[in-house]
């Protein structure tokens, strides 16, 4: 089983709380112990994009964790997150006032990477992957 991660589990793993540190490490040694872990080029890019990090940590912390980026996402994912997406901004323009936070294409491209080329995504944020994505067997960090 190869389980996908959004970038939330590795942001927690490594600048959560100690609480919710512990259950990330926790949550990827589960999923580690099922199979391969993977994230997709916008999780890599989200997670170097954060103030202060630097390629090599990145780099290090994937292989020394065993998390394989899965750098080549074909058609079918592109579709699919381009599909998802599109149903999200129609949902929000037909609720005014929406006070949720707004998501981006990345989130959408995380979610259709995991349903294409993984079984599962470990994430903390289980209310817009099983929204736009019902048939993704969605794995949470906390439960």
């Amino acid at each position: 089983m190869t389980t996908a991660l959004d970038t939330s589990v590795i942001v927690a793993l490594l600048s959560g709380t100690p609480e919710l540190s512990r259950a990330a490490r926790d949550s990827l040694e589960q999923a580690g112990g099922r199979g391969a872990l993977v994230v997709s080029p916008p999780v890599y890019a989200e997670l170097l994009a954060a103030p202060g990090r630097k390629t090599e940590e990145i780099d290090s912390f994937l292989s020394g964790t065993g998390i394989e980026v899965d750098w080549v996402l074909g058609e079918p994912v592109w579709r699919t997150a381009a599909a998802a997406f599109r149903e999200y901004t129609d949902r929000r323009r037909q609720q005014p006032g929406e006070s949720g936070p707004r998501r981006i294409l990345a989130d959408f491209v995380i979610g259709a990477h995991a349903m294409h080329l993984a079984s599962a995504l470990l994430t903390l944020d289980r209310g817009l992957y099983r929204a736009a994505f019902p048939k993704l067997k969605i794995l949470t960090v906390l439960s």
